[in-house]
Protein backbone atom coordinates (compact mmCIF):
# COMPACT_ATOMS: atom_id res chain seq x y z
CA UNK A 1 0.00 0.00 0.00
CA UNK A 2 1.41 3.38 -1.05
CA UNK A 3 0.98 6.15 0.76
CA UNK A 4 2.34 10.13 -0.08
CA UNK A 5 2.43 12.32 3.64
CA UNK A 6 3.00 15.79 2.91
CA UNK A 7 4.34 18.46 5.55
CA UNK A 8 5.18 22.06 5.75
CA UNK A 9 2.29 23.88 4.91
CA UNK A 10 0.95 26.93 6.82
CA UNK A 11 0.05 30.98 6.85
CA UNK A 12 3.34 33.34 5.75
CA UNK A 13 2.96 37.14 4.68
CA UNK A 14 4.09 38.42 1.30
CA UNK A 15 7.60 38.03 0.62
CA UNK A 16 8.53 34.95 3.37
CA UNK A 17 9.41 32.04 2.38
CA UNK A 18 7.88 27.84 2.96
CA UNK A 19 9.14 24.71 2.35
CA UNK A 20 6.85 21.50 1.65
CA UNK A 21 8.09 18.29 1.98
CA UNK A 22 6.48 15.26 0.54
CA UNK A 23 7.15 11.40 1.26
CA UNK A 24 6.23 8.16 -0.28
CA UNK A 25 6.18 5.36 1.16
CA UNK A 26 4.99 1.81 1.09
CA UNK A 27 5.80 -1.20 -1.34
CA UNK A 28 7.59 1.05 -4.12
CA UNK A 29 9.88 -1.01 -7.06
CA UNK A 30 10.28 2.35 -8.69
CA UNK A 31 9.51 5.89 -8.90
CA UNK A 32 9.46 8.12 -12.23
CA UNK A 33 9.07 11.32 -10.74
CA UNK A 34 7.52 13.75 -8.43
CA UNK A 35 6.18 16.99 -8.07
CA UNK A 36 3.69 19.49 -6.69
CA UNK A 37 0.23 20.76 -8.01
CA UNK A 38 -2.11 23.75 -6.26
CA UNK A 39 -5.77 24.44 -6.38
CA UNK A 40 -8.12 27.06 -4.90
CA UNK A 41 -11.39 27.43 -5.23
CA UNK A 42 -12.85 27.95 -8.35
CA UNK A 43 -9.66 26.92 -10.20
CA UNK A 44 -8.42 23.34 -11.73
CA UNK A 45 -5.61 21.98 -10.13
CA UNK A 46 -2.12 23.43 -11.97
CA UNK A 47 1.10 22.05 -11.87
CA UNK A 48 3.61 23.98 -9.82
CA UNK A 49 6.75 22.09 -10.29
CA UNK A 50 8.01 18.31 -11.49
CA UNK A 51 11.69 16.59 -10.96
CA UNK A 52 11.99 13.85 -13.11
CA UNK A 53 14.07 10.67 -11.55
CA UNK A 54 16.96 11.65 -13.91
CA UNK A 55 16.95 15.22 -12.24
CA UNK A 56 14.98 17.04 -14.85
CA UNK A 57 12.50 19.95 -13.42
CA UNK A 58 9.75 22.02 -14.74
CA UNK A 59 8.21 24.75 -13.29
CA UNK A 60 5.24 26.60 -14.04
CA UNK A 61 5.78 30.31 -15.01
CA UNK A 62 4.33 31.53 -12.02
CA UNK A 63 6.72 30.19 -10.16
CA UNK A 64 10.37 30.39 -12.20
CA UNK A 65 12.74 32.07 -9.99
CA UNK A 66 10.58 31.82 -6.96
CA UNK A 67 10.26 28.57 -6.12
CA UNK A 68 12.94 25.57 -6.19
CA UNK A 69 11.86 21.88 -6.23
CA UNK A 70 14.36 19.24 -5.21
CA UNK A 71 14.51 15.59 -4.11
CA UNK A 72 16.29 12.87 -1.79
CA UNK A 73 15.95 9.93 -3.90
CA UNK A 74 17.42 7.80 -0.12
CA UNK A 75 14.59 8.66 0.97
CA UNK A 76 11.63 8.94 -1.53
CA UNK A 77 10.89 12.57 -0.85
CA UNK A 78 10.71 15.68 -3.09
CA UNK A 79 10.34 19.05 -1.67
CA UNK A 80 9.24 22.61 -2.70
CA UNK A 81 11.12 25.71 -1.31
CA UNK A 82 8.84 28.64 -1.97
CA UNK A 83 10.61 32.10 -1.58
CA UNK A 84 9.31 35.49 -2.59
CA UNK A 85 5.56 34.28 -1.63
CA UNK A 86 2.79 36.15 -3.02
CA UNK A 87 -0.88 36.45 -1.95
CA UNK A 88 -1.95 34.63 -5.21
CA UNK A 89 0.04 31.69 -4.32
CA UNK A 90 -2.55 31.02 -1.72
CA UNK A 91 -3.72 27.24 -2.55
CA UNK A 92 -3.98 23.75 -1.80
CA UNK A 93 -0.71 22.01 -2.94
CA UNK A 94 -0.86 18.96 -3.51
CA UNK A 95 2.12 16.60 -4.13
CA UNK A 96 1.62 13.37 -6.62
CA UNK A 97 4.41 10.75 -7.35
CA UNK A 98 4.14 8.59 -10.70
CA UNK A 99 5.30 4.96 -9.39
CA UNK A 100 4.90 1.78 -10.09
CA UNK A 101 3.95 -0.25 -7.16
CA UNK A 102 5.40 -3.64 -5.77
CA UNK A 103 2.66 -5.38 -7.18
CA UNK A 104 1.52 -3.31 -10.21
CA UNK A 105 2.78 -4.10 -13.70
CA UNK A 106 2.60 -0.06 -14.85
CA UNK A 107 3.59 3.06 -13.72
CA UNK A 108 0.20 5.17 -11.72
CA UNK A 109 -0.18 8.95 -10.09
CA UNK A 110 -0.52 8.71 -6.36
CA UNK A 111 -1.50 12.04 -4.65
CA UNK A 112 -0.79 13.26 -1.11
CA UNK A 113 -4.08 14.68 1.30
CA UNK A 114 -2.97 18.55 0.76
CA UNK A 115 -1.51 21.42 2.58
CA UNK A 116 -2.77 24.66 2.83
CA UNK A 117 -0.31 27.84 1.89
CA UNK A 118 -1.71 30.69 2.55
CA UNK A 119 0.33 34.23 1.87
CA UNK A 120 -1.03 37.42 3.30
CA UNK A 121 -0.58 40.63 2.58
Amino acid sequence: QVQLMESGGGLVQAGGSLRLSCAASGSILSINAMGWYRQNPGNQRELVAVITSGGNTIYANSVKGRFTISRDNTKNTVYLEMNSLKPEDTAVYYCKARLRADYGGTYDDYWGQGSQVTVSS
